[in-house]
């Protein structure tokens, strides 16, 4: 069946517009992703952070110390890529890296007195960008749950 025998869908569009780049998924979540990290520069670089450190630190104030691997699932991320970031942080006196007791394998990362008091100056980081973007504490949620299903369901996919 060609594509002007397939009748329309519910909104009138053709099987043939699936392949439109403005109706695809991938291209629009990866244009957001990239404007959304750029946003945050501004916003993080008077804090000395980059965003996928900030993102590192966001997981060492709910708990610290954490193990590297516990970080890095945390973020969703190899160890690999975990392990710069962190060396960063540390070079920048954020955060301290030890073996742990009893397990020379496992790497606590824990926050410096400098780590746990920047965590201050990053409460102002959420509603700074809420306001950059003209986002709502309420549409913040509603994008941050819609983002989580993607995920999710991406994650079952690749292990399915």
């Amino acid at each position: 069946m060609s594509a002007e025998e397939v009748p329309p869908g519910e909104n009138g569009l053709l099987a043939e517009d699936d392949l439109l780049l403005e109706r695809q998924l991938c291209f629009a979540l990866s244009v957001a992703s990239r404007s959304i990290v750029a946003a945050y520069r501004p916003v993080l670089e008077p804090m000395g952070l980059t965003h996928p450190q900030y993102l590192v630190m966001l997981a060492l104030w709910e708990r610290s110390p954490r193990t590297v691997r516990d970080i890095s699932d945390a973020l969703l991320l190899e160890p690999a890529t975990v392990t710069p970031l962190l060396k960063r942080l540390e070079d920048a006196g954020l955060v301290t890296r030890a073996r742990q007791a009893g397990n020379e394998r496992a790497l606590d990362v824990a926050l410096t007195p400098a780590g746990k008091a920047l965590r201050a100056k990053a409460l102002a980081v959420p509603v700074t960008m809420m306001a950059r973007l003209g986002l709502t504490r309420d549409d913040a949620a509603q994008l941050h749950g819609s983002m989580m299903k993607l995920i999710a369901a991406a994650q079952a996919s690749r292990a399915g």
